[in-house]
């Protein structure tokens, strides 16, 4: 199939930041074949698209994320002891293979409307996810979380890899969907296990690694308490922290952390949103990025973010790199795009098949309607997107050439059905709450 946009204004998010005001993108298959300005060219048996002035753009990479967990949104959200009194009871008893379908599908249509086109996911039942994420077209990279608590999939760490061997077997050959192994955290797996970990992925080398790091104070107060030392360089006692790992969250780092980072060439996935509602802190971005880790956003899971879309995200980050420098400089909304799209790809190890609009990469584009009035008058994309926009403004969505939206509706799933299961089991987790709050404390 061979696609003409035209009549758009296409941000490329290129090495040049290049825009095309009255631009054109070619798409054929799969690829985006060409790319540029005033009349578009004529291509016979080509679907013509009239964007009538419309951003395309790069499809959003969100670069942490949890989708399993979008049946747990809103729950108790005003209790303190919530995860003690009401999540971890409920993931013991509810967490299965089919609760982790209807949540993945609940998300990747939630992230769909939002024009989201690729995501890092880690949970647990991840063969699960990949199968949701494949049906839905989305770009993904499922990560199975092994860790030393009483996970839902498995009791020790010979089954966490057994499930990874297994994901890994499952998308081997799947041209959008690919496996990771994902220890949950420093402290919830521990250094013998990390430095197991580290093993399996040196001898996976295709494998990604993803980790929740330096994400609470309490994971830095058991760092200093068991190892002497940060938890950033107890991962790399590990050998874990290394080219490629995808490290969500790094709240709490010091200079000596940045540096080995940066060294071992780790990725860094920000997550504004569920931070600053759990108050754990604000993640040193611009600290980050200047010493030349790239910074991709993510929502986080939906239990602690609420929300799957990355519009929610840009004006957190922002103002939080602002807050932190007491000034309107830091993290402009270009560099908040960039972030968002080629920058996350690049974090993801992607970005040479998405992230920008430039001829030999895939055709994961986006269409953002300008006809809202709070997107108006313009005279930055960039902060529009960044501080206006949101998921409404979506029309269109394109991974690999295929219509994941077109026109407003979502082409690859069924939204009534997937809201229908995620109801179903919304009543489930209200009766056990009752039965909870019914116990004598």
């Amino acid at each position: 199939m061979s696609t003409l946009f035209t009549n758009a204004w296409v941000l490329t998010m290129d090495p040049a930041m290049v825009e095309h005001a009255n631009g054109w993108v070619h798409v054929e298959g799969d690829m985006i074949k060409a790319v540029g300005s005033g009349a578009a060219p004529q291509i016979a048996g080509a679907e013509l698209v009239d964007c009538g002035g419309d951003i395309v753009m790069p499809g959003m990479v969100n670069t942490h994320c949890h989708m399993g967990m979008s049946v747990f949104r809103g729950l108790a959200e005003d209790v303190d002891d919530r995860l003690y009194r009401y999540i971890l009871p409920l993931e013991r008893k509810f967490v299965t293979a089919e609760m982790v379908r209807v949540g993945s599908a609940l998300s990747a249509l939630e992230m769909i409307e939002a024009g989201v086109t690729s995501v890092a996911d880690m949970y647990y039942f991840e063969t699960e996810v990949g199968h949701v994420v494949a049906q839905s077209g989305l770009r993904a990279i499922v990560g199975q979380t092994l860790a030393d608590f009483d996970a839902p999939d498995h009791k020790d760490f010979d089954r966490g890899f057994a499930l990874t061997e297994e994901l890994a077997e499952t998308f081997a050959d799947h041209p959008l969907v690919s496996a990771s192994i994902a220890p949950h955290a420093p402290y919830s797996t521990g250094l013998d296990a990390m430095s197991r970990i580290a093993q399996w992925s040196a001898e996976h080398s295709t494998v990604p690694v993803q980790i929740h790091l330096a994400e609470s104070q309490l994971e830095v107060d058991w760092a200093r308490e068991k190892h002497g030392c940060s938890s950033v360089a107890v991962v790399h006692q590990a050998g874990l922290l290394k080219q490629g790992l995808i490290a969500a969250h790094c709240l709490h780092l010091s200079d000596e952390d940045i540096a080995m980072m940066v060294q071992a060439g780790v990725g860094a996935a920000t997550n504004p949103r569920s931070n600053g509602k759990a108050g754990r802190g604000i993640a040193p971005v611009e600290a980050m990025r200047r010493a030349g880790i790239p910074v991709g956003i993510g929502t986080d899971g939906p239990m602690s973010g609420n929300t799957l879309d990355l519009f929610a995200q840009f004006a957190p980050v922002s103002m939080f790199a602002k807050l932190l420098a007491g000034s309107r400089k830091p993290l402009p909304a270009g560099d908040v795009i960039r972030m968002a799209t080629i920058e996350g790809a690049r974090v993801l190890g992607l970005d040479r098949q998405t992230g920008s609009v430039e001829p030999g990469k895939q055709a994961d584009l986006i269409r953002i309607s300008l006809a809202s009035p709070r997107l108006q008058p313009i005279y930055d994309p960039y902060a529009v997107l960044v501080f206006a926009a949101g998921p409404s403004d979506v029309r269109d969505v394109m991974v690999a050439g295929r219509w994941l939206k077109r026109d407003g509706a979502v082409q690859t799933l069924e939204p009534k059905k997937i809201l229908r299961d995620a109801m179903q089991i919304a009543q489930a987790f209200k009766a056990e709450m009752t039965r909870i709050d019914g116990e004598p404390m």
